[in-house]
């Protein structure tokens, strides 16, 4: 597994239960020059680990990834991960991870 995967799953996993953050929320926490992009193909070639919460990361406007859909939406609604009113996408604004901790000063107890 290459550094960068490592690095988004080690996010990933620290996300809690009934929270979620943005494939680009995972990209920056995780300081190695990473996209949104990248974030979806290492969770797309990890994501079936059962230690990986991947239904906690969303795209930015809070929905899942239209092939996800229904799958992801169930797995948030059992967390009980707040919703948007239209039932298909989470509210960001309550559900969104502060992920305070995350930053560079956490990057060595995170990552070594």
């Amino acid at each position: 597994m290459d550094d960068l995967a490592v690095k988004v799953l080690a996010v990933v996993r620290r996300i809690p239960s009934g929270r979620v953050l943005t494939y680009g929320d995972v990209a920056a926490l995780a300081e190695a020059d990473a996209t949104a992009r990248d974030v979806g193909q290492v969770l797309l070639r990890h994501g079936d680990a059962d230690d990986i919460p991947w239904w906690r990361v969303l795209r930015a406007d809070g929905t899942p990834p239209p092939h996800l859909l229904d799958r992801q939406l169930a797995h948030l609604r059992s967390e009980g991960t707040p919703l948007a009113p239209s039932g298909a996408a989470v509210d960001l604004h309550a559900a969104r991870w502060a992920a305070s901790g995350l930053g560079q000063d956490a990057q060595p107890s995170l990552f070594d």
